[in-house]
């Protein structure tokens, strides 16, 4: 069942809205409209939740804006309309009545063992300069009026917090210390959607242009300062959202405004560009990845700011994961899906040996990734059973969260009881599912699925064998079934995220399952480098006059608020926070 915010919002974002919405905007700004080669107080570049963020405070602020994308409106929101809607608070409502105990200070600790910042953070010419103190500010926001300021535009959230990236076993290590990983209620578009509205209103009120379909090709500077973007204009676009648009030109445009706010994203799409950018602390890169972004998440932007002066730094760090699943209902190209894991399965390399720790599932995605690579193979197993499967598998995106997405109560308690339907069908249709009553039928399956004969049945099942008879006991040397019933302890694993401990070859648990995984492109972790106000800097570390940037373009902030690592939760809070900041330091200067 549909709540009538859900409806609504459909009927803003999706194919029958987009018509709606265009008519709207042409219809609400004709003066502004006209006028908008000379006549904006800011251009922003990148129609994404940092771009709205950007431009709803400069509507606020009184600004009139040009917000540009080279998408259709039906991609509005960008890659946070398919995200999961995760986001990191620290000590929330929601961890208060799970009765975690969390602060600034815990929080804090954990970002910068997660981090490792470790590029200069005290020399104003260092790569993490400002991205160390982003990650200060950002912690505080976190942990101050995040929450509230979302709370207070209608955003909610699932009270079961989850606990992810649970990190590599030193308490000021890698890793969240505590569950933190608070679920949107509507997930990606429910974050989307509040300043969706807001710069709507924008239109309405004759303070936004919408310019679809204009590709910035270059950022104008006139005597040191920027001046506006040219670029070329692309034919319409009927494209659905998250499908390529064509690329045909039919015009050119030259945009003035005294302040550019660039917010377009990263280089998840951009297979090529990641590779280039690969560092050599994880291993070679895969051969083959699935993409985890639509095409249009090209990276662009990136080499044509830099163009105009700006500087980037950290591009070598990345954020890809290692559970990606080849879509069988491909939207984009080369479309990947990621499971989002419990603590149950074992992992195992191409050849089927197991991984240690941290290498677990949901602890250390970047250490797995260099793990993974480093074993000459490009993919990696999950075993374990029909139990896990049920109990423990989510997949990202909120196409794959109907019962969250559309926020169906009844859809939702169903999980308690059935497997979800969209794990049903990756099992039923996709390629990387394996399910079998024995375990040689499912070391055939595995060899079919890889086209090799590189798992050995005896092999397997004495690693098997031997993890599951760790679980005679409530106590153990496996660290993995150390980590399980830590999390049984958590009320929120206990309740929907940990399988009962059992063991894989224990029939009543079956099916087996093993899922072959697969590199999953996602995020960029640097970029341009900008200031707490969200200005772009040069070379030399100085502001570019009118030069702003926000989101995954500039790292999430500073080029690189995450440093080498991220804690989860923390890609669309950093959109939220950088968007902020850029939007009301652009306006305050204007």
């Amino acid at each position: 069942m549909e709540t009538p915010g859900i409806s609504r919002r459909r009927a803003l974002t999706v194919a029958g809205g987009v018509a709606a919405g265009a008519a709207v905007a042409q219809a609400a700004a004709p003066a502004f409209g006209a006028a908008a080669a000379t006549d904006a107080d800011a251009i922003v570049v990148g129609h994404g939740l940092a771009g709205l963020v950007a431009t709803s405070e400069l509507v606020a602020a009184g600004k009139k804006v040009l917000l540009l994308d080279q998408e259709p409106e039906a991609s509005l929101g960008g890659q946070a309309f398919w995200s999961f809607g995760g986001l990191f608070f620290v000590d929330s409502p929601e961890q208060r009545l799970m009765g975690i105990k969390d602060s600034r200070d815990l929080a804090w600790s954990d970002w910068l063992g997660t981090a490792g910042f470790d590029r200069g953070i005290d020399d104003p010419a260092g790569q993490d300069y400002w991205a160390y103190r982003w990650a200060q500010a950002y912690v505080d926001f976190a942990a101050g009026e995040k929450h509230s300021w979302l709370a207070g535009l209608g955003v909610q959230w699932f009270p079961l917090v989850g606990w992810a990236e649970r990190g590599g076993g030193l308490a000021d290590g890698h890793g969240n210390s505590v569950p933190r990983f608070h679920v949107t209620w509507g997930t990606g578009p429910a974050v989307v959607e509040p300043f969706e509205k807001k710069v709507r209103a924008g239109v309405s009120a004759g303070k936004v242009v919408f310019k679809h379909r204009y590709r910035v090709d270059e950022v104008v500077r006139t005597g040191g300062v920027v001046t506006g973007v040219r670029g070329a204009i692309l034919e319409p676009s009927t494209a659905v959202r998250g499908t390529p648009s064509s690329r045909t030109q039919v015009g050119s445009f030259d945009l003035k405004a005294p302040v550019v706010i660039v917010t377009s994203g990263g280089i998840g799409a951009n297979q090529d560009l990641i590779r280039q950018n690969w560092p050599a602390r994880l291993g070679t890169p895969p051969r083959f990845m699935v993409t985890g972004v639509p095409a249009h998440v090209d990276g662009r932007m990136l080499g044509i700011t830099a163009q105009a002066g700006a500087r980037i730094v950290n591009p070598d760090r990345m954020w890809h994961y290692t559970e990606g699943l080849r879509n069988y209902a491909p939207i984009w190209p080369n479309h990947g899906i990621r499971i989002l894991p419990g603590p149950s399965s074992m992992w195992f390399d191409a050849t089927g040996k197991r991984f240690k720790a941290p290498d677990m599932p949901g602890y250390d995605t970047l250490h797995t990734l260099g793990t993974i690579t480093s074993t000459g193979y490009d993919y990696s197993w999950f075993v374990g059973t029909q139990k896990i499967v049920d109990k423990e598998f989510a997949l990202s995106g909120s196409e794959q969260n109907p019962d969250l997405t559309n926020k169906n109560i009844l859809q939702l308690l169903s999980r308690f009881w059935q497997t979800p339907e969209p794990i049903q069908k990756f099992e039923k249709y996709g390629a990387d599912f394996v399910v079998a009553s024995t375990l040689p039928e499912l070391v055939a399956g595995m060899n079919r699925i890889a086209g090799s004969n590189l798992i050995v049945l005896d092999d397997l099942k004495r690693q098997i064998d031997a993890r599951d008879r760790e679980i005679d006991n409530q106590y153990s040397k496996d660290a993995q079934v150390m980590g399980i019933r830590n999390a049984l302890s958590y009320p929120g694993d206990s309740l929907s995220r940990t399988a009962a401990a059992h063991k894989i070859l224990d029939p009543s648990a079956g099916p087996l399952v093993a899922v072959r995984l697969n590199v999953l492109t996602r995020k960029t972790l640097g970029g341009l480098q900008t200031d707490l106000q969200g200005r772009v800097l040069d070379a030399a570390g100085a502001p570019i006059p009118g030069l702003y940037a926000a989101g995954e373009v500039a790292g999430f902030g500073g080029g690189g608020v995450h440093g080498y690592r991220s804690l989860e939760g923390t890609f669309l809070g950093g959109c939220l926070f950088s968007g902020r900041q850029a939007g009301r330091a652009a306006a305050a200067a204007l």
